[in-house]
């Protein structure tokens, strides 16, 4: 096969995905679809995985962790109701593709990831794609960003048993935080605005992440 018709097939995927798992499933924010429809989710993937690049399900990226499936990626980045002024803090680079998603739709990206490896990689596929504002960290997502820092959203892309409360510390007033929380097994997607006294919690549906490894998360 060659590279056209490589491109091709990839793009006629994509549009399927549009289609089928995204607006078909109910994902409906314009600028979500726009950027999901121009990133190209072939290249956050193993080779030995890229005919399955647009299949709507997680997939191994190595080390027991995932790339999420495409309708989750949609229905997370839509119900963070992002602005280009937000900068927004990720738990949990992985492949790189929710990264991708976000940078296009915000003013900066933080993410942190625990494996140097997957982290390398990533930045390494965003550089191909002429992805600038994000800032990379290696560490422990579970205790948020490393500096004195706060974040007009925050992703956790990963498996919490509860939001850890120094992520809700992360958070400006009236900012929003969307993670999976619960067992190791199956969560709730839930997502938690941080108001000036308290916070107010949605839940979404049930889903199953890799669990999140750290002080505030799951142990080893």
């Amino acid at each position: 096969m060659d590279n056209q018709e490589e491109r091709d097939r990839f793009e006629k995927a994509r549009s399927g995905m549009l289609k089928h798992d995204l607006k078909g499933r109910g994902i409906t924010d314009a600028n979500v679809l726009v950027v999901m429809g121009g990133i190209p989710r072939e290249e956050f993937v193993q080779d030995s995985y890229k005919s399955q690049a647009y299949f709507d399900g997680a997939l191994p990226i190595g080390l027991g962790q995932t790339i999420s499936q495409p309708y989750i990626v949609g229905l997370m980045t839509q119900e963070l109701h992002l602005a280009k002024e937000h900068e927004v803090l990720e738990i949990g680079t992985g492949s790189g593709y929710q990264t991708a998603i976000l940078s296009k739709l915000v003013k900066k990206v933080y993410t942190i990831d625990r494996h140097h490896e997957l982290t390398e990689s990533a930045q390494a596929v965003l550089g191909r794609l002429g992805i600038t504002n994000v800032e990379y960290y290696i560490g422990d997502g579970s205790c948020g960003w490393p500096e004195e820092k706060v974040f007009d959203r925050i992703m956790v892309t990963a498996a919490v048993p509860e939001i850890p409360e120094g992520l809700l510390d992360q958070l400006v007033d009236g900012g929003l935080i969307i993670a999976p929380v619960g067992g190791g097994s199956s969560q709730k997607l839930i997502a938690c605005q941080k108001k000036m006294v308290g916070y107010v919690e949605r839940a979404f549906c049930d889903v199953r992440f890799v669990k999140l490894i750290g002080r505030d998360g799951f142990k080893e």
